[in-house]
């Protein structure tokens, strides 16, 4: 059946699919434009089931803020290669979701999956967009901000790979995006030391003290070498005790003390954090089957 090329570039842009499977569908289909499109939607489906299972650990970490100033959030949207995480319908699909969580304030992503953009929900827009792409998507993770009367929000970002949030109570909306910066920067994992928990303390001063003993040191210096390890460590992982990025001579606690200022809450999101990539490396998998078929 002769299909013309004004009714594939019609489904192209419908669906976003590749110009040959285009023409396919509309064979299939005796050239019904309704059912090719309906055909490629189930076809795409099956496609993201398949791919669900592989390792997403590139993309990006859109930001979304709202007008007032007071509410933000961070959406860590993956993919499986750095190339899919430029290409601009992955983009705007990980924008798009970043501003319905704003607007909707959903508890966790699968709420925030379950929401509506344009009709069709924010996870069937997803799986759409792998069978175009090629590569499993996921939203894995996103985090909310608000700040009340008197405190300041501000986000930093690092490329689209890096964002942080910081609320400050006190201080200037400056201080609160230096301190975005720093948390973008030196990635502290609790905000004082009173919050690390205490099995990551002992797990550290166990370690310290095997190292500390093999210097052949009297047990009371041993004793002391350890608590002053153990304590430039938790100053090293904590956001109050850092030395501040933009001013490595005063710590955090130094600086917001000048300033009449406390942190409220803060985060970081890192695209690929915490994602173990194994032996299911996408693009190590395409170079084996291209040099098999060579």
């Amino acid at each position: 059946m002769n299909i013309s090329a004004e009714l594939v570039k019609t489904l192209r842009q419908r669906t976003g699919a590749g110009m040959m499977e285009c023409k396919k569908a509309l064979q299939k289909a005796e050239g019904d434009l309704e059912q090719a499109a309906i055909n490629m939607r189930h076809e795409g489906l099956a496609k993201a089931d398949r791919k669900a299972g592989r390792v997403a650990a590139e993309g990006r970490i859109a930001v979304a803020r709202g007008a007032d100033d007071k509410t933000a959030v961070l959406v860590d949207v993956n993919c499986e290669t750095d190339f899919v995480g430029k290409n601009p319908d992955f983009v705007d699909f990980a924008d798009h979701a970043a501003h319905a969580a704003l607007s909707e304030q959903p508890a966790d992503v699968e709420a925030l999956a379950a929401l509506e953009i344009e009709g069709e929900s924010i996870d069937q827009k997803r799986r759409a967009l792998i069978a175009t792409l090629g590569e499993n998507i996921t939203i894995r993770r996103l985090r909310w901000f608000e700040a009340s009367e008197g405190s300041s929000l501000a986000l930093y970002s690092h490329g689209a790979r890096i964002a942080s949030g910081v609320v400050v109570q006190g201080g200037s909306q400056d201080l609160a995006h230096d301190l975005a910066m720093h948390v973008a920067a030196q990635a502290p994992a609790y905000r004082s030391i009173d919050d690390v928990p205490t099995d990551v303390r002992e797990s550290e001063r166990d370690s310290l003290l095997a190292q500390a003993e093999e210097s052949g040191k009297p047990a009371d210096i041993v004793a002391k070498m350890v608590d002053g390890r153990l304590n430039k460590y938790l100053g090293q992982i904590t956001f109050l005790g850092q030395a501040f990025v933009k001013d490595p001579d005063q710590s955090v606690a130094d600086l917001l003390e000048s300033a009449g200022a406390s942190v409220v809450d803060f985060d970081r999101l890192e695209v690929g954090e915490g994602i173990d990539v194994g032996g299911d490396d996408f693009a190590a998998e395409v170079k084996a089957q291209a040099e098999k078929s060579s």
